[in-house]
């Protein structure tokens, strides 16, 4: 058997032995995730060494691992094997070994000098996932560092290779072509809705298994509209196969949607399906459009996995695969139009995910700063700082961001940092039994549903009634800590307080005038559900929470907690602090001291306020709320816009600087001193804030601005008219017979800048615009004249403008 990619491995072998990083851009159906391994066993240098290749999905690794066994006639385990979550097929004889996400990086982190092995392959990199770009900058690192013999070979089926090329310090790229066959494409007239996206998707689907033979393909954003699908199809083609497949299913179920069967299939799929896996006879693809991609909220501390339009070069591969075995057909339930608005690539995984694992593994990996490592794209610093936050909260990281002892033990678990710090929290507490089910439980179970009962499916899984996902988890944590049973007995008062050490910011306080409105240690608001008979306890624990926006958040899981607990775990018992801030309901400034976890105050007494405390509070207060929560009358909002014009057009290097984004920066010393006084929101609105902006400038400085930025000029009609500087350029609006005699449009900011005259009529309308009086006169007066003359006789409307008497009057009063 033959692949596309065997044309160029012999320039990929020749191209490796003289570059420690290779680049190879072959699209799905070329072979390069089979080919490639057994090709390089015998690439000289190598010495025996083995091949690791990081496979992003457990599926496609296991597929993979059993194809190329079955080429060489060998079982999964000998030469070939594979490493993914809570599972392991290897021997002493293995050379080439297919892992799963987190394995290399755990692999790095025991062995950083990847003893016995000579080539890491980054398979599908073009999706961009967070453990294959962490994987990749510690790979160079030890490359760099310890392993200048290491190779390292980026695979990749859409990707913009010449990018990632001077990212990878200009390392070479080989192209292979793929095996597709024409494809048919064709869009719905219009897009289907998420909330619609079921019913079309499964009329397409009747539509083409009467217009065709032939497998069918059908992508859909997650497992629950997978499920109700599957439901829809099975009623009424009981002839047909109808299988799901989606990463929460266990590894059979998914193999029975990708193995040949003796009947015509339906597959349907999420992203899973797009590029690793080969699902054989599939000649029609019916695409959603949609896909389920987290989101990381660092301002909330939550991923929210969104439901959005897939990219561009995800509609490209999934057509592609109806075009394996011959001519196929896609089609898309979107519109044309839809397309073109599609991302080109969908935003790698660093940028939008929680970072709390990557920063545990750099600090475990020792270092501070993220730049020292070389990355294809660097994390973001907000998210990594939001995660290093929470990490010091788990009690991971020291002050210096240093692990602690608790932090070395959690990076021995391969679990999020939360339920790492659980697990342990749970064998000290003698319950490893409960901490185990209840790591499976939250780290394979859907989470953020409505209504979720987390004792009811925990007694689920002690019952061996979970899903499949959840109970081969617990199977393996029971193996990890060498115990065979679930705990005997569910304590609720006990997992609250596991759940407490792993979720400490989101220890929930009930807020004063409701049952259902709650305060989260982190400073977030939410909202229990109506239906919680939760509703009124005192203290919570929200694990689920969902919503859109900050201020609309909605706790869907969450147990109770006792306050006696919560003084014993956090330390709130004799700890008083002083805390100024502002009060919403009272509109003012309180000083207090307080006992408390985060934003929870668990009691508090009255403090006197100095003025360092009152400005202190109000600086934090209108930095987070904006500049808009002063109070500015007609004329510091125009004091404000002369003084932004000025710094737009001054090359004064110490002018300062006026915009919105300065003043907030510089807050403290042009409005601080106004604020040691202030205690309530009615003396905030009676701030000079006219004196506050203009301490900002001295005596010759305050000259300088009347002369570049004049607050009125004297027109030649004799009136001392006001310009306007809200817009992008000054505008000065002044009635037509004003100007009579004035040949230029005046000139400020030096002579740099010409005003915006807007000509009004003896009404005040609007009549005409210019920034050139000149031209005017010359070619816009004679037909305003011939328009208006006849509507306002009464003013004058002389045949020379240029040499006419201004004036403010009619015709009458001036004579």
């Amino acid at each position: 058997m033959t692949f596309p990619v065997d044309q160029v491995l012999p320039q990929l072998r020749a191209t490796l032995s003289s570059h420690p990083i290779v680049i190879l851009q072959a699209p799905p159906g070329a072979g390069k995730t089979t080919r490639v391994p057994p090709a390089l066993l015998d690439l000289p240098g190598l010495d025996g060494q083995k091949i690791l290749m990081l496979e992003p999905r457990r599926i496609a690794a296991v597929n993979a691992a059993d194809f190329m066994a079955r080429q060489r006639g060998e079982a999964v385990g000998r030469t070939v094997g594979y490493t993914i979550r809570y599972e392991r097929k290897v021997s002493s004889a293995t050379r080439i070994e297919v892992v799963t996400e987190g394995v290399l990086t755990r692999r790095l982190q025991s062995d950083p000098e990847l003893h016995s092995i000579g080539v890491v392959i980054f398979d599908e990199f073009h999706e961009r996932n967070l453990h294959s770009d962490l994987a990749l900058a510690l790979c160079r690192d030890v490359q760099q560092g310890l392993r200048p013999d290491l190779k390292i070979v980026v695979m990749s089926a859409t990707l913009d290779s010449e990018n990632l090329s001077a990212r990878l310090g200009n390392a070479p790229v080989i192209s292979s072509e793929g095996r597709t066959y024409p494809i048919t494409i064709s869009h719905s007239g219009q897009d289907a809705l998420v909330k619609e996206i079921v019913p079309a998707t499964v009329a397409s689907v009747r539509k083409a298994l009467q217009q065709g033979d032939g497998d069918i393909l059908v992508f859909m954003p997650g497992a629950y509209q997978i499920d109700r699908t599957v439901e829809a199809l099975s009623r009424n083609h009981r002839d047909i196969d109808i299988c799901p497949l989606y990463g929460g299913l266990s590894l059979a179920e998914q193999r029975r949607a990708i193995e040949p069967g003796s009947r015509r299939k339906v597959v349907v799929a999420t992203n899973v399906a797009e590029t690793s896996l080969t699902i054989e006879g599939v000649c029609t693809v019916i695409d959603s459009g949609f896909e389920k991609r987290p989101r990381f909220d660092a301002a909330r501390g939550l991923t929210i996995l969104e439901t959005v339009r897939i990219s561009a070069a995800s509609a490209t591969q999934r057509a592609g695969r109806a075009g394996r075995l011959g001519p196929g057909n896609c089609h898309r339930l979107w519109s044309e139009g839809t397309q073109g608005a599609l991302l080109v690539q969908a935003p790698p995984e660093i940028f939008v995910a929680d970072l709390a694992p990557l920063a545990l593994d750099l600090a475990h990996w020792g270092i501070a700063d993220a730049d020292s490592l070389t990355w294809v794209d660097p994390p973001p610093a907000g998210h990594l700082k939001a995660a290093r936050h929470l990490l010091q909260l788990l009690g991971a990281l020291d002050p210096r961001l240093q692990l602690t002892d608790i932090g070395r033990k959690m990076t021995e678990l391969p679990a999020h940092p939360r339920l790492a710090r659980l697990l342990l929290q749970a064998q000290q507490d003698g319950c490893p039994e409960l901490g185990s089910d209840l790591v499976a439980l939250l780290g394979e179970g859907k989470g953020s549903g409505q209504g979720r009962d987390l004792i009811d499916e925990l007694q689920r899984v002690g019952s061996g009634r979970a899903t499949p996902t959840v109970a081969r988890a617990a199977r393996f944590w029971r193996q990890r800590f060498k115990f065979s049973g679930s705990a005997a007995r569910i304590d609720e008062t006990q997992v609250a307080r596991l759940l407490a050490v792993a979720y400490p910011d989101r220890i929930a306080q009930l807020r004063a005038g409701g049952d259902r409105q709650y305060l989260l240690a982190n400073g977030m608001a939410a909202e229990l559900e109506s239906a919680s008979h939760l509703r009124g306890s005192e203290f919570l624990i929200a694990v689920d929470l969902y919503g859109r926006s900050r201020s609309e958040v909605t706790i869907s899981a969450a147990l109770p907690f006792i306050r006696d607990d919560f003084e014993k775990m956090f330390g709130a018992g004799d700890e008083w602090q002083r805390r100024v801030e502002w009060d919403d309901q009272r509109q003012q400034v309180l000083a207090q001291e307080v006992r408390s976890h985060g934003a929870l105050v668990l009691q508090a007494r009255p403090a006197k306020a100095t003025s360092d405390d009152l400005r202190s509070a109000w600086l934090n207060w209108i930095g987070k709320k904006g500049l808009d929560v002063l109070h500015w009358d007609k004329t510091t909002v125009a004091l404000r816009q002369r003084l932004r014009f000025v710094s737009m057009q001054t090359e004064d290097a110490d002018w300062p600087d006026f915009s919105d984004a300065g003043l907030l920066t510089d807050l403290e010393s042009w409005l601080g001193p106004f604020l040691d006084t202030v205690r309530t929101a009615a003396q905030l609105r009676r701030v000079d804030l006219k004196s506050a902006l203009l301490a900002r400038l001295d005596w010759p400085a305050r000259q300088r601005l009347d002369e570049l930025a004049p607050e009125r000029i004297n027109v030649p009609g004799g009136s001392n008219v006001r310009i306007d500087y809200s817009g992008e350029q000054p505008v000065l609006a002044v009635k037509l017979q004003e100007l009579f005699g004035l040949a230029e449009s005046p000139r400020i900011a030096g002579g740099r800048v010409p005003v915006l005259i807007h000509l009004l009529s003896p009404a005040g309308r609007p009549l005409q615009v210019t920034s050139d009086l000149h031209s005017f006169w010359e070619n816009g007066y004679p037909e305003v004249k011939k328009e208006m003359k006849g509507r306002y006789p009464k003013h004058p409307w002389p045949d020379d403008p240029w040499n006419a008497e201004p004036t403010r009057k009619t015709n009458r009063s001036k004579s």
